[in-house]
């Protein structure tokens, strides 16, 4: 007998219309919303900083709860892919760049951890086409440490207004040396990046 089984049909691509989507959108709008909270009265302005560093945690908040729920509901699309980095990215550069223009960390800072993301990013881009490479074991550390950190130097000025100075000083240190060690973590996982790239290519090359 001849088997007329139908054959199973791939399951449907998700359509980019769902909310883990509508999160990372939501995240990016929220950028231009938190420099603008960040930079009023040249960051001088006690009641816009504590909005400030809401807007910043209710970004960070939904980069969580968006790759939570593409995983759990098979939400995973190619604009999110492609838009999720870049949300996080220009969430990241704003508060760096914004932390810098009311000078409450030096241009270094931002000068090295933004080079080291958009190298990266373009080293992505460049090899492609020749092999995906896996995210960096460090990757989450590094994410997890900026995020700490920008939030504590987001917390320092409205929270100096209502504890004593030794707390405030003390809060300062631990701010800068979780700062150091997310850019110790970056550049480090910035290198594994490059070497990771390297030994692609010459895999590539020996084909």
């Amino acid at each position: 007998m001849i088997d007329r089984a139908e054959p199973t049909s791939s399951p449907a691509a998700p359509s980019p219309w769902n909310i883990a989507n509508a999160l990372t959108v939501l995240r990016i709008l929220l950028v231009p919303v938190f420099l603008i909270l960040l930079l009023a009265d040249g960051g001088q302005d006690v009641t816009m900083r504590w909005w400030a560093l809401a807007v910043f945690l209710l970004a960070m908040a939904t980069d969580k709860v968006d790759g939570d729920l593409a995983r759990k509901y098979n939400l995973i699309t190619d604009f999110g892919k492609i838009a999720d980095p870049i949300a996080d990215k220009s969430l990241m550069a704003a508060a760096l760049i914004g932390l810098a223009l009311i000078a409450e960390i030096p241009w270094w800072v931002p000068v090295i951890i933004l080079v080291r993301e958009l190298g990266i990013t373009v080293l992505r881009f460049f090899m492609i086409r020749t092999a995906v490479m896996p995210a960096s074991r460090g990757g989450k550390i590094k994410t997890v440490l900026q995020t700490v950190a920008i939030g504590l130097f987001l917390l320092l000025f409205p929270l100096a207004a209502v504890i004593p100075d030794p707390a405030a000083s003390v809060l300062l240190v631990v701010a800068w040396v979780i700062l150091i060690a997310a850019i110790i973590v970056t550049v480090v996982t910035g290198i594994d990046y490059c070497l990771q790239a390297a030994k692609l290519a010459k895999g590539e090359n020996r084909d």
